[in-house]
């Protein structure tokens, strides 16, 4: 199976999450281990194949996902093979080609607003990944806790997201860049065109909440003056 990876999100220091397009599909799909995490040293500036942008053999993969992560693919990391960048202008016409405008058009009726966010309810949702390209254009900044989030509306919903896009953050995988976001932020000022990776964490139980959900965030920021730019 071969994808371009289109989501590259940090997770816990020394670990990624990596999702992309199925190059024949159009689908989104995730590459997973059973019972283990993907770790940096799968990333192309560590010596491996993942980076945005990039079109990934995965070898032969098998089915697992469940509601809402129907997008996962279990496969053998040693038969990975990177095989080319797609490059800006065809990465762009990826990216349109299989963007929605809403969210529920990507997750579905089950996308519920929680707090200032939307989540789906613990194995309940028709998918985790999608791109979106909203009508307004999004914000993003870091917050006083000196956290990266974005405020996404897309008319029907209007939330603050955690963000998750690697390229943001510093090799230790929590500090902002700033500068980066900064420049981020202007060139969406300044009218660049966005395309959004969006996604549905694991499901957890929130402080304070009654039950465990899959609560949206951004993934990462896709800009047409540059959309295949990669991790640093």
């Amino acid at each position: 199976m071969k994808i371009v990876v289109n989501h590259l999100t940090r997770m816990q220091p020394g670990y990624i999450c990596v999702a992309g397009i199925d190059v024949q599909s159009d689908e989104h799909i995730r590459p997973v281990l059973l019972g283990a995490r993907l770790t940096v040293n799968l990333l192309r500036r560590k010596g491996g194949v993942f980076d945005v942008a990039s079109m990934v053999d995965l070898g032969q993969t098998k089915p697992h996902g469940v509601p809402p992560e129907t997008e996962d693919h279990i496969f053998d990391p040693a038969q990975l093979v990177g095989l080319r960048d797609l490059g800006a202008g065809p990465f762009w016409k990826l990216l349109k080609a299989v963007s929605h405008k809403r969210l529920a058009d990507i997750f579905g009726k089950d996308l519920k607003a929680q707090r200032s966010g939307c989540a789906v309810d613990e194995g309940t949702g028709s998918a985790s990944l999608g791109c979106l390209q909203a009508t307004t254009p999004p914000e993003v900044f870091i917050n006083s806790w000196g956290k990266i989030r974005a405020r996404v509306t897309d008319g029907s919903f209007d939330v603050d997201l955690s963000v998750t896009d690697l390229r943001l953050y510093e090799e230790d995988q929590e500090t902002p860049r700033s500068k980066v976001v900064a420049e981020v932020q202007r060139r969406i000022e300044d009218g660049v065109g966005v395309v959004l990776s969006v996604g549905l964490a694991r499901a957890f139980r929130a402080s304070g909440d009654t039950a465990r959900r899959h609560w949206l965030q951004l993934n990462n920021f896709h800009l047409e003056d540059d959309p295949a730019w990669q991790a640093k």
